[in-house]
């Protein structure tokens, strides 16, 4: 090995029980964390939402297109109602 390489080994093993020592979170860093955790949640179910709106429109307007040019679509497939998600609530709230 060369001495970079030894170097490089001795700054490692003397920065891990640095950071092997890290103090915990706080309760507020904690309740952040789950405020973000929340709200990419909400987000996510926004996002699904609106997917679930514009293949609404779409399937309806390919429909709609095909009965204009005399064609018969294929029956359409049941599928569950878009579920809107409501305004974001704090878990600290719900």
């Amino acid at each position: 090995m060369s001495r970079k390489h030894l170097w490089a080994a001795a700054v490692v093993l003397a920065a891990a029980p640095a950071l092997a020592k890290l103090p915990p979170p706080s309760e507020e860093a904690k309740a952040k964390a789950a405020e973000a955790a929340a709200r990419a949640a909400w987000a996510g179910k926004v996002e699904n939402y609106k997917l679930c709106l514009s293949m609404e429109r779409v399937a309806a307007k390919y429909r709609a297109d095909a009965h204009k040019a005399g064609k018969q679509p294929p029956a359409a497939t049941p599928t569950p109602a878009c579920v809107d998600p409501g305004p974001f609530v704090p878990p600290s709230q719900s």
